[in-house]
């Protein structure tokens, strides 16, 4: 249960920070966002399109087209609308976030994604990180990237297949208009998102995100969990701040001006938005709701919790399902990942329940949360009982366990931040290398490798890679860090500088909902993070239906945008 001090001093924070002065909010004419009323916004579900077609009953593949727009979105009720970038079928039917795409297990669905984003951007960039930047000058770089997808190398997104308005500037990997998703993968939660190279941080925060669902009827229907329209509704979440205009506010002075002019190295709002709504409301029955909750934050880790003392159910993570239910009182949410819960809104003693979070900013050692961004949605559940059809069954689905025996490779990967002489950061590396390095990392198509991922730096950095899947095996903190580390940023080897002497502290054990298949994980500050990671199906022992050998490749990084955009991203290459 949810202790008693904790929701107390929920309320205190609430109270005392009612009364804070505005004069600090002066600057850039930002918006005090307490002035702002909470709850009063119905919560949105965003327009639906299906992946495919129906022949005669039967799915067939199908051809979307989805366009990349500027318009204006309304956040908020007393918030004048919000100049945008907004993914969908036309300008007009264009949301943020974007429509979600409704796939099928086995059925292809291929996507023409145009760039209709005007010559100029809404929010401040820096050419001074490696960045997408036409020659022209002219036009907005954009490229999405399935996140959590499975397909061939050219329909990944890669960060140099970038394109401006009607195809008219490409970047150096682009290869094709459109887009090639096999859905042949296991059922589960994905979403898209810009990739541009440097851009990825203000593309996101302009906008330029939505949620992509395979479904497998077969595998998932006698699960009988909460579904419908009603009943399963994916929450993407994510923080902004915003001018007394209502234009996004992004801070346009870098934390080391004479290097970086704008780059800063992690972006927080104190709005918290949900679907598009800053602190919206939702009203349900009291029975079982499920919720596929995406963190599309650019930096912010939430901590959620109810304060009522409800319980999340856990069914998946990421895109993966789990073995069987996992139940919690709270969840950690790092940039990117996606939890897939069930509540039971049956078993309130309240009428009324707050999704609120308490995940300091930047995690895990930054400031506390505040009146704003401490609370994140408000439910308002029926008085009425009624007869609930859905459930939450002891098993879900089990995939393969990873087979220790059969990894062919073991790698080290370390992150590094490095800072100025007024110790600010000024850039961030995987293993010590600009993206533009070779390529180290080349495992075999079909094989399971070990990654220890070593974190040399005071930030939690959720590392995404792409195509494969992992499990996370165990944590162990380093000993002796400071010695081990200024050994890797002299020599850059983890085993010259005898990683084994320093990763034999304490272990910090895996939290259960986090044991299945993901394509995420939270690589804890002074830890070593062993991961066993997957480059073939977890579903099946059958290969990849595409070449994955393919150019441009893949990559890996840390979803922190701001880290990955300067530039904590390396290339991933699949070999035969």
């Amino acid at each position: 249960m949810v202790s008693m001090g904790r929701i107390l001093l929920f309320h205190l924070i609430c109270l005392a920070l009612l009364g804070e002065l505005s004069t600090s909010w002066a600057k850039d004419n930002l918006l005090n966002t307490s002035k702002l009323e909470m709850f009063v916004d119905e919560l949105p579900d965003m327009p639906k399109i299906q992946a495919f077609h129906l022949v005669y009953g039967s799915p067939k593949p199908k051809l979307l087209t989805i366009g990349m727009f500027e318009k204006k979105w309304k956040f908020h009720r007393d918030l004048p609308p919000t100049p945008v970038f907004a993914y969908g079928a036309s300008r007009g039917a264009a949301t943020v976030p974007g429509p979600t795409i409704e796939a099928l297990h086995g059925i292809d669905t291929y996507v023409t994604w145009l760039n209709d984003l005007p010559r100029k951007h809404v929010l401040p960039w820096d050419p001074t990180i490696p960045t997408a930047e036409p020659a022209s000058k002219n036009g907005v770089p954009t490229v999405v990237h399935l996140h959590g997808g499975i397909h061939e190398p050219a329909s990944d997104g890669n960060s140099n297949s970038w394109f401006t308005a009607g195809f008219k500037e490409k970047g150096p990997t682009w290869s094709k208009k459109t887009y090639h998703y096999n859905n042949n993968q296991q059922p589960g939660n994905l979403w898209y998102h810009d990739h541009a190279m440097g851009l990825t941080r203000v593309n996101l925060l302009a906008g330029l995100i939505g949620a992509y669902v395979i479904r497998h009827p077969e595998v998932e229907s006698p699960l009988k969990l909460p579904s419908g329209d009603e009943f399963d509704r994916n929450l993407i979440v994510f923080d902004r701040s915003f001018r007394t205009d209502g234009s996004i506010y992004m801070n346009s002075t870098g934390n080391n001006p004479s290097i970086h002019p704008q780059w800063q190295p992690e972006y927080f709002g104190d709005a918290i938005i949900v679907n598009g709504k800053a602190w919206p409301k939702m009203t349900v029955r009291r029975r079982k709701y499920r919720f596929r909750i995406i963190n599309a934050s650019n930096a912010r880790f939430f901590n959620f919790f109810f304060t009522n003392g409800l319980e999340f159910i856990h069914v998946a993570a990421d895109s993966a399902y789990l073995g069987e239910p996992v139940v919690t009182n709270e969840t950690l949410l790092a940039p990117s990942e996606i939890a897939d819960i069930v509540v039971d809104f049956s078993k309130s003693k309240t009428d009324e329940a707050v999704l609120a979070n308490d995940a300091s900013y930047p995690y895990p050692t930054g400031d506390p949360v505040n009146e704003s961004n401490g609370k994140v949605m408000k439910f308002i559940i029926n008085k009425n009982q009624e007869v609930d059809t859905g459930r939450v069954p002891d098993k879900l689905i089990k995939y393969p366990s990873p087979d220790l025996s059969s990894v062919s490779q073991t790698r080290y990967i370390a992150m590094y931040e490095y800072t100025s002489d007024i110790d600010e950061p000024t850039h961030l590396y995987l293993n010590g290398k600009p993206y533009e390095a070779l390529v180290t990392e080349t495992p075999k198509a079909g094989t399971s490798e070990i990654w220890n991922v070593i974190n040399l730096t005071e930030d939690n950095h959720p590392l995404h890679i792409h195509l494969g899947l992992f499990k996370v095996l165990d944590q162990t903190k380093l000993v002796n860090e400071e010695e081990f580390k200024a050994c890797m940023l002299k020599k850059n080897d983890a085993i010259q500088c005898q990683i084994s002497k320093y990763a034999r502290g304490k272990k910090t054990e895996v939290a259960a909902h986090e044991k299945g298949w993901k394509n995420v994980y939270k690589m804890t500050p002074g830890y070593v993070t062993k991961i066993l990671v997957r480059f073939s199906y977890i579903h099946s022992n059958t290969s990849y239906t595409f070449d994955p050998t393919a150019d441009p490749g893949y990559v890996y990084h840390c979803h922190i945008l701001d880290h990955e955009d300067n530039v904590m991203m390396r290339p991933l290459k699949v070999i035969n």
